[in-house]
């Protein structure tokens, strides 16, 4: 089972104005989500987010998500291949789900699907 290709990158940061200015230069535009605690871009079919503190899965790197078409049968076969499951399968709002596992290296690898 393969992957459509990376959908969102979401990078932790500790101050959520001077990130946004950074990434709104970065990227030539501005945010299409902009809160206390988030703000996203969505840029050429992809979404780069900014997470206050690392949101509530204390991120400390960014993470990021590979859209793939079935959640559970993806996050099973990278269990099987030596991941572990740092964050279950999850309603986020809107349709889509997400979960993380870590690699045999400690990196966070992110699933996400939209129904």
């Amino acid at each position: 089972m393969t992957t459509k290709g990376i959908k969102t990158v979401l990078h932790p940061v500790s101050d959520l104005g001077k990130a946004k200015e950074v990434y709104a230069a970065l990227l030539g535009i501005q945010p299409q989500t902009d809160s206390s605690y988030y703000v996203g871009f969505d840029i050429g079919g992809q979404h780069v987010g900014l997470v206050l503190g690392g949101g509530p899965q204390a991120m400390t790197a960014p993470v990021t998500y590979w859209e793939v078409d079935d959640i559970e049968a993806k996050l099973a076969e990278v269990v099987a291949a030596g991941g572990t499951v740092n964050d279950p399968v999850r309603e986020v709002g809107g349709g889509r789900i997400v979960a993380t596992v870590t690699d045999p290296d400690g990196n966070v690898l992110g699933l996400l699907q939209d129904r």
